[in-house]
């Protein structure tokens, strides 16, 4: 790989996601803190991004922005880690399926759920909270992967999604979440990721927390 990977980031966002991810991959890459408010909405970074959010990734002349869009990119980047399912393969269709689900009606569900506005059922993506939660656990019960016999990228965000909104309180520890977010959480890339943005986040916490003491 010749070109440089720029990473886009705030420890106390989204981006902890894309961290995993890379240090998964085990490619080389840059690291760019932005701060909520100034530089994560300064012309610089709205050129990169224009919705002024983290994370993004920039890899020479290409920018992704969104986590699975990202973790799809970097599994394909480097595939001799085996992080994707060969395209073509059987496991692809299930690879795409679970990654997309999660990007978009777990996370339409319960980001809606947190700011306490759920739509409809029948005029929501997510369709209700019941059912959404029935496949979650039906996808991660009793497996150690979402599919297929080898970690790939869409059990590393079914677990990222699972362990955050574990921690937030927004879904019920139900044991099937909480083993499988636990199991992956112990991933040696995981535990890299996670003490470096803890690092980060004593200088830079989100703006509704107190910024840690010098």
């Amino acid at each position: 790989m010749n070109e440089t990977l720029t990473f886009y980031t705030h420890p106390v966002s989204r981006s902890r996601v894309t961290r995993w991810m890379l240090e998964e991959t085990g490619l080389p890459y840059e690291e760019v803190v932005l701060e909520y408010g100034t530089t994560m909405k300064a012309p610089d970074y709205l050129a990169i991004n224009p919705m002024g959010k983290v994370p993004a990734l920039r890899h020479g002349d290409t920018v992704i922005t969104e986590n699975a869009a990202i973790c799809t990119y970097l599994a394909d980047l480097a595939p001799d880690k085996g992080l994707a399912p060969p395209v073509g393969s059987k496991e692809r269709g299930s690879y795409y399926r679970w990654l997309f689900f999660l990007a978009g009606p777990v996370e339409s569900l319960f980001t809606a759920k947190q700011a306490g506005a759920l739509a409809p059922p029948a005029s929501a993506g997510y369709g209700s909270e019941a059912d959404a939660l029935r496949t979650l656990e039906q996808a991660v019960a009793g497996k150690e992967h979402v599919f297929g016999e080898r970690f790939s990228a869409a059990d590393l965000y079914m677990a990222a999604l699972l362990g955050f909104y574990l921690r937030t309180g927004v879904i019920e520890p139900r044991p099937a979440f909480v083993e499988f977010a636990q199991r992956h959480y112990a991933r040696p890339a995981a535990q890299r990721a996670t003490a470096r943005d803890e690092e980060l986040a004593k200088t830079y916490p989100h703006p509704l927390q107190p910024r840690a003491a010098a």
